[in-house]
Protein backbone atom coordinates (compact mmCIF):
# COMPACT_ATOMS: atom_id res chain seq x y z
CA UNK A 1 0.00 0.00 0.00
CA UNK A 2 2.98 2.32 0.10
CA UNK A 3 3.54 2.12 -3.13
CA UNK A 4 0.27 3.25 -4.35
CA UNK A 5 0.18 6.11 -1.59
CA UNK A 6 3.70 7.29 -2.97
CA UNK A 7 2.69 7.14 -6.37
CA UNK A 8 -0.53 8.88 -5.73
CA UNK A 9 1.12 11.30 -3.80
CA UNK A 10 3.83 11.93 -6.29
CA UNK A 11 1.15 12.43 -9.22
CA UNK A 12 -0.95 14.90 -6.78
CA UNK A 13 2.58 17.37 -6.26
CA UNK A 14 3.25 16.31 -10.40
CA UNK A 15 -0.09 17.75 -11.29
CA UNK A 16 0.07 20.92 -9.54
CA UNK A 17 3.50 21.89 -9.94
CA UNK A 18 2.36 21.44 -13.83
CA UNK A 19 -0.92 23.49 -13.59
CA UNK A 20 0.80 26.23 -11.57
CA UNK A 21 4.50 26.76 -13.56
CA UNK A 22 2.18 27.80 -16.93
CA UNK A 23 -0.01 30.55 -14.46
CA UNK A 24 3.75 31.78 -12.95
CA UNK A 25 5.55 32.07 -16.27
CA UNK A 26 2.60 34.02 -18.08
CA UNK A 27 2.36 36.27 -14.96
CA UNK A 28 5.71 37.04 -14.15
CA UNK A 29 6.25 38.30 -17.98
CA UNK A 30 3.20 40.17 -17.89
CA UNK A 31 5.06 41.73 -14.57
CA UNK A 32 8.40 42.43 -16.44
CA UNK A 33 6.81 43.54 -19.37
CA UNK A 34 4.33 46.30 -17.48
CA UNK A 35 7.24 46.97 -15.53
CA UNK A 36 9.60 47.17 -18.08
CA UNK A 37 7.43 49.98 -19.68
CA UNK A 38 8.81 52.54 -17.14
CA UNK A 39 12.14 52.03 -18.24
CA UNK A 40 12.83 54.73 -21.30
CA UNK A 41 15.31 52.44 -23.47
CA UNK A 42 12.82 49.42 -23.29
CA UNK A 43 9.45 51.07 -23.36
CA UNK A 44 9.86 50.73 -26.99
CA UNK A 45 10.63 47.26 -27.21
CA UNK A 46 7.86 46.33 -24.59
CA UNK A 47 5.34 48.83 -25.57
CA UNK A 48 2.73 46.35 -27.62
CA UNK A 49 3.48 43.19 -26.22
CA UNK A 50 1.82 42.76 -23.07
CA UNK A 51 -1.42 43.40 -24.95
CA UNK A 52 -0.28 41.03 -27.52
CA UNK A 53 0.16 38.55 -24.73
CA UNK A 54 -3.26 38.95 -23.97
CA UNK A 55 -4.86 38.66 -27.23
CA UNK A 56 -3.17 35.26 -27.32
CA UNK A 57 -4.54 33.87 -24.03
CA UNK A 58 -8.09 35.33 -25.10
CA UNK A 59 -7.55 33.17 -27.85
CA UNK A 60 -7.53 29.62 -25.90
CA UNK A 61 -10.39 31.37 -23.63
CA UNK A 62 -13.32 32.54 -25.75
CA UNK A 63 -12.47 35.82 -24.83
CA UNK A 64 -10.99 36.44 -21.56
CA UNK A 65 -7.55 36.01 -20.81
CA UNK A 66 -8.42 34.36 -17.63
CA UNK A 67 -9.76 31.48 -19.45
CA UNK A 68 -7.11 31.36 -21.72
CA UNK A 69 -4.65 30.87 -18.89
CA UNK A 70 -6.69 28.44 -17.27
CA UNK A 71 -7.42 26.77 -20.14
CA UNK A 72 -3.98 26.40 -20.77
CA UNK A 73 -2.60 25.58 -16.91
CA UNK A 74 -4.75 22.67 -17.11
CA UNK A 75 -3.36 21.54 -20.17
CA UNK A 76 -0.16 21.58 -18.99
CA UNK A 77 -1.32 19.97 -15.63
CA UNK A 78 -2.76 17.06 -17.89
CA UNK A 79 0.91 16.63 -19.65
CA UNK A 80 2.86 16.55 -16.30
CA UNK A 81 0.22 13.98 -14.76
CA UNK A 82 0.50 11.80 -18.06
CA UNK A 83 4.17 12.03 -17.86
CA UNK A 84 4.30 11.84 -13.80
CA UNK A 85 2.38 8.25 -14.63
CA UNK A 86 4.89 7.32 -17.93
CA UNK A 87 8.01 7.47 -15.45
CA UNK A 88 6.42 5.52 -12.42
CA UNK A 89 6.13 2.72 -15.21
CA UNK A 90 8.79 3.03 -16.80
CA UNK A 91 10.36 2.73 -13.19
CA UNK A 92 8.46 -0.75 -12.08
CA UNK A 93 9.58 -1.56 -15.64
CA UNK A 94 13.28 -1.12 -14.87
CA UNK A 95 13.34 -2.25 -11.49
CA UNK A 96 11.75 -5.74 -12.41
CA UNK A 97 14.45 -6.47 -15.29
CA UNK A 98 17.37 -6.02 -12.90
Amino acid sequence: MSIFTNFLRSLLLTTIFSFIAPIFFVGGTLVFLCLSLYVPVLQALTEDLPTKILYFLATFGTGSPMNGLFVISLTCGFVGGLFDIYAYYRYQILRSDS
